[in-house]
């Protein structure tokens, strides 16, 4: 009889209600890769795609942020919290072995009649089991396994965010480093026309209008350079904060960074942009964590499930017992007992039942989480390559307008040295020259920044 009751349970036991995952694709492969032009190829993109701009010093920033980000610290907590409850659930269902030790002495009352004080020793171990007859333990592993990976998938977005944050912030300080050089050599030669307008006017030469236009130029520019130095030193605070560090410990490294990347644009073959592999979307650590958050919900229904079924348990007791102390180590005082227990829900006025419609309700939404979570990839993505094919040709279109607006100045202010033309003109010509090269260098900096998009989406 033992044995054919080891054997029900064994059997039993192997039952799990509720359903099991199947994965849903919201959009097929296929379907993503018609839609933003793929062409199917494997473009290896390296975890270290940052080290393609060959900068040392972006390259330490960014291994620094990988190491003292707090935003990637607490990801990583919470993959360890992930674990450490999967290592709890997994025993949840298993027996349960507690020791125990008791002393009791009544004092009876005088007011109930003939009685006599009582002492009670109890020494040994108290078993309680749930059987997990129908899955309820198994679906919680399941979900608490799914909740480990959609933790372990955020860790890696989280460090894919990172290093682009860290990347794109680093290339916005060399962006307004570039504009802040390019408005201190302007003021050198604005600085230059003001002294000759001083003297003219000084002389009588010039009227108070020109004067004043000059003035204004280098004023003007001055205010610049103020709004850019503040502009770099907001930027590097934001670094700083990535890199999870005082903006005065970056400082030192930032100084001995080369400013080369902005002198001429980055190259990069834009005809490699659409090869990739039809899958790339469904591999990306942030939809692979919905999907884990889909598995883990389709387990809570399994759980739901579970507890419209009768739930079986059994307890036992194994020690010693006695009405003295002496006593409760002799042969005499042992004592057992077991006490298993059938519990069916009869009438819960709908509890269990709308708890099942809960846990389901919740699947679509993680369903439709999931679904938001593809778009936004997808449209990531479709920005990133259109991104990078504008900046390319936008950039040719400010090199050559740079060009001109030189080549314009240049003329013009041999003119006005010869006196043909006023200086009015001359202002104005200036003034595109400096619009002209700080758009330039600007248009350098979207360059980065759209590579970089590509490379995170």
């Amino acid at each position: 009889m033992p044995k054919f009751w080891m054997c029900l349970i064994f059997i039993v036991s192997a039952c799990t209600v509720g359903p099991d995952f199947e994965r849903k694709d919201a959009y097929e492969d296929i379907q993503i890769a018609q839609a933003l032009s793929l062409n199917g190829h494997s473009l290896n993109i390296d975890k270290s795609w940052y080290e393609d701009f060959n900068d040392q010093t972006l390259n330490q920033f960014v291994e620094h942020a990988m190491a003292s980000n707090t935003t990637i610290l607490s990801a990583v907590e919470r993959l360890k919290q992930a674990r450490t409850s999967l290592a709890i659930h997994q025993t949840q269902y298993f027996p349960k072995l507690n020791g125990t030790a008791a002393y009791n002495y009544t004092k009876p009352s005088d007011n109930i009649g003939l009685s006599a004080d009582t002492n009670y020793f109890a020494l040994g171990f108290d078993a309680d089991w749930e059987i997990d007859f129908w899955g309820a333990g198994r679906r919680l592993t399941e979900q608490s396994r799914a909740q480990v990976k959609s933790s372990y998938y955020s860790l890696k977005n989280v460090r894919v965010i990172v290093a682009a944050e860290t990347a794109n912030t680093y290339f916005l300080i060399k962006t307004a480093q570039e504009k802040l050089r390019i408005a201190k050599n302007n003021i050198f030669l604005q600085k230059d026309i003001f002294k000759t307008m001083n003297e003219k006017y000084q002389a009588g030469i010039v009227d108070q209008a020109s004067y004043s236009q000059s003035r204004y130029l280098v004023e003007k520019t001055k205010a610049q350079i103020a709004s850019l130095e503040h502009e770099i030193k907001t930027y590097q605070n934001a670094l700083a904060v990535l890199l999870g560090v005082l903006p005065d410990k970056i400082e030192k490294e930032l100084k001995g960074a080369s400013n080369k990347p902005f002198q001429k644009p980055f190259k990069y073959d834009t005809l490699k942009l659409f090869s990739l592999p039809a899958d790339i979307i469904r591999t990306r650590p942030d939809v692979k964590a919905a999907e884990k958050q889909m598995v883990a919900q389709n387990a809570a229904i399994g759980q739901a499930v579970a507890s419209i079924y009768p739930n079986v348990s059994i307890k036992a007791l194994l020690g010693l017992q006695s009405s003295a102390g002496s006593r409760l180590l002799k042969s005499s005082s042992q004592t057992y007992g077991y006490n298993p227990s059938l519990v069916e829900p009869i009438f819960h006025w709908g509890e269990l039942r709308n708890q099942i419609e809960i846990e389901k309700q919740k699947m679509n939404e993680a369903y439709q989480n999931y679904r938001q979570t593809v778009l936004n990839a997808v449209k990531e993505l479709s920005d990133s390559i259109d991104g990078v094919d504008k900046a390319y040709r936008q950039n040719k279109a400010y090199q050559n307008a740079a060009h001109s607006m030189r080549q314009a100045f240049n003329a013009m202010r041999d003119k006005y040295k010869n006196g043909l033309i006023e200086y009015s003109l001359l202002l104005e010509t200036q003034q595109d020259l400096l619009a002209a090269e700080m758009s330039l260098a600007e248009s350098r900096g979207v360059i980065y920044q759209n590579i970089i998009s590509y490379y995170k989406a």
